[in-house]
C-alpha cells in the first residue's frame, strides 16, 4: 500500500525568496493593459484551460523531465532554468512534488470531475487535487490541495501567465519563480543543513566517547576504536559505538578531530586510573572543502559546550564564541 504524504511545505526551504503580492498583479494589469488584452485575444482555444497546463507541468516535474518542464515556464524563466546546474534543476522539480527521485505520474479525475495528479517514487505517493481555476485576462490561478498525514490537507495556489497563446507557470503560492534567487537560497539552505549535520555528528561522537569511558574506565586513543566490531565481538579496540564513517573521522563533508584533555594530577601515580576515568576531551569539526559542505568550523568540549565561527576552513578552538546548535 503506497503512503500518501503532504506536498509543498515551503516555509523553511523557500524562505527569503521574492514574494509576489497582489499589488504586483495589479501593477501588471495597470501598466500593460494593451499587452494583456492582446495576448488574451491571441490565445489558442486548445490552451483555454490553465488547469490542464498546470497538470502537464506537475507531471513533467514528477518525471524529472527537465526538457518538458522548461517548456511550461515563461521564456525568460526557461532560459535561466536551462543555465542552472543539473543538480539545481533536479532540486526544483523534486521540491514541486516533494519527491527527490524521478517518479511515475498518473493523471485522473475526482468524483467531481476535477483533475488529480499523483506521483509515486520508491513507494511514496504525493497526490495533488485541483480545486478551481480563476482566469483574469492573461493571468490564472489554480488552487490545488494535497492530503497530509493524519487527514489534514495542504492548499496552494499556482499562478500562470499566458505567453504566446500558452499558459506558463509563473508562481507557486506567493513565490515568484525567480530562479537565480532560488538557486542561491538552495545553496544557503544546503550549507545550513550540512553544518547542522556536522554538529549532530559531534554530539553523537561525544556520546560514544562517554559510553566508552564508562565501559572501559578510560577514553580511547582514537575515534577508530569506537568503530564497528568484528564478528568475534566488541573490545576496547573496536567498541561498536560509531559507524565506519564517523570512526574514520569524516562524514558529510566535514572532518573531525579528537584530543584527550587529561585530568589534573601527576602522571605515573597510583591515582592514574582515577585520572583516566575523569579525563575530558575536545572535538572539532572542519569543512573539508570550505564553502561547499559548510562555512563554519565547530568545537565541542566534554561538558557539551559548543563553539564555532566562520574560520575559512581553519580548526575551531576554545577561544571561539559559544553558539547554539545550528538548525537546517
Amino acid at each position: 500500500m503506497c503512503r500518501v504524504v503532504c506536498c509543498w511545505s515551503f516555509s523553511a526551504r523557500w524562505a527569503g525568496l521574492a514574494v509576489l503580492t497582489v499589488f504586483t498583479w495589479l501593477a501588471l494589469m495597470t501598466l500593460f493593459p494593451q499587452a494583456v488584452r492582446a495576448q488574451a485575444r491571441a490565445a489558442a482555444p486548445a490552451q483555454a484551460d490553465p488547469a490542464a497546463a498546470l497538470a502537464a507541468t506537475l507531471i513533467a516535474a514528477c518525471r524529472h523531465d527537465q526538457t518538458a518542464f522548461a517548456a511550461h515556464l515563461t521564456s525568460q524563466t526557461a532560459a535561466v532554468f536551462r543555465q542552472l546546474p543539473e543538480s539545481q534543476r533536479a532540486t526544483l522539480l523534486g521540491r514541486l512534488v516533494l519527491l527527490d527521485a524521478p517518479g511515475k505520474a498518473l493523471l485522473s479525475s475526482s468524483g467531481e470531475g476535477r483533475t488529480v495528479v499523483r506521483c509515486e517514487s520508491g513507494g511514496t505517493v504525493t497526490e495533488m487535487r485541483f480545486v478551481a481555476a480563476e482566469v483574469q485576462e492573461n493571468l490564472a490561478f489554480v488552487a490545488v490541495k494535497a492530503p497530509r498525514a493524519g487527514g489534514a490537507t495542504r492548499s496552494i495556489r499556482f499562478g500562470l501567465v499566458r505567453e504566446a497563446g500558452e499558459w506558463r507557470l509563473l508562481s507557486v503560492g506567493l513565490l515568484l519563480l525567480d530562479l537565480p534567487v532560488m538557486a542561491q537560497e538552495w545553496v544557503e539552505s544546503d550549507l545550513r543543513a550540512s553544518e547542522a549535520a556536522a554538529v549532530a555528528a559531534l554530539r553523537k561522537i561525544a556520546d560514544a566517547l562517554r559510553t566508552y569511558q564508562r565501559a572501559f574506565d578510560r577514553l580511547p586513543e582514537s575515534l577508530e576504536q569506537l568503530g564497528p566490531a568484528p564478528k568475534e565481538g566488541l573490545s576496547p579496540e573496536r567498541a561498536a559505538l560509531l559507524d565506519e564513517s564517523l570512526a574514520a573521522a569524516q562524514s558529510g563533508g566535514y572532518r573531525f578531530r579528537y584530543v584527550i584533555a587529561p585530568a589534573p594530577g601527576p602522571a605515573g601515580t597510583t591515582e592514574e586510573s582515577e585520572r583516566d576515568k575523569s579525563a575530558g576531551f575536545a572535538l572539532a569539526a572542519t569543512p573539508i572543502q570550505y564553502g561547499q559542505a559548510g562555512r563554519r568550523s565547530f568545537y565541542l568540549d566534554s561538558e557539551g559546550v559548543l563553539r564555532g565561527a566562520d574560520k575559512h576552513g581553519e580548526v575551531a578552538t576554545l577561544s571561539d564564541p559559544r553558539i547554539d546548535d545550528p538548525r537546517p
